[in-house]
């Protein structure tokens, strides 16, 4: 069944519970064992332009601020010979602060961005799709206090050709999700 977008200018959006077809295997895979405290088809999905996936493009193409966007980006954090992935939320017109915040909650002496292939390959999910919903569960998910507060937000679905749509407290209530407050600074601070 499917039904308008509560954000954005597309044509239809789906409970992503009902369309597994849209979304990375993780994904339907978490979508089928949900049991965070807001319903399932709160989650929908909506099929686009895989060439217009990259968050800027994608924001202008379908009337999404970039306050209704969020970024999931893979980060491994370095401690002795230990590498911990991490997935850090932040609204699009942010970025993390992996070298402060993250690396400090994480207790790591290095953190950077994690190379592109291991992103992938680690959690089953394609480049510019990856998102917080079904990633590995040993991965700490830490979301900034501004995307959790979000009515509504825009995040990957595990694959470029769409996007999930969901309340910013759904990815606080995703499985090892800690709310951080600082997580994202504005683009050209710091």
């Amino acid at each position: 069944m499917s039904s308008s977008a509560p954000i954005g200018t597309f044509a239809e959006a789906w409970p992503a519970v009902e369309r597994p077809d849209l979304v990375a295997a993780p994904v339907a895979a978490a979508l089928a064992a949900w049991s965070a405290a807001e319903p399932v088809e709160s989650v929908l999905v909506v099929d686009t332009d895989p060439d217009a996936a990259d968050t800027a493009v994608f924001c202008e193409t379908y009337g999404v601020l970039p306050e209704q966007s969020a970024n999931c980006v893979i980060v491994a954090a370095k401690r002795a010979s230990t590498t911990t992935l991490a997935a850090c939320m932040v609204l699009a017109g942010t970025r993390a602060d992996v070298n402060g915040l993250v690396r400090r909650h994480l207790g790591a002496r290095k953190a950077s961005f994690a190379p592109m292939d291991t992103a992938v390959s680690e959690s089953g999910m394609e480049y510019g799709g990856i998102t917080p919903v079904g990633l590995p569960a040993a991965w700490p998910l830490l979301v900034d206090a501004a995307a959790a507060d979000a009515p509504w937000v825009v995040v990957g679905s595990g694959v470029r050709r769409s996007k999930l749509l969901l309340p910013g407290k759904v990815l606080a209530a995703l499985p090892g999700a800690e709310v951080l407050e600082g997580l994202g600074v504005p683009l050209g601070q710091g």
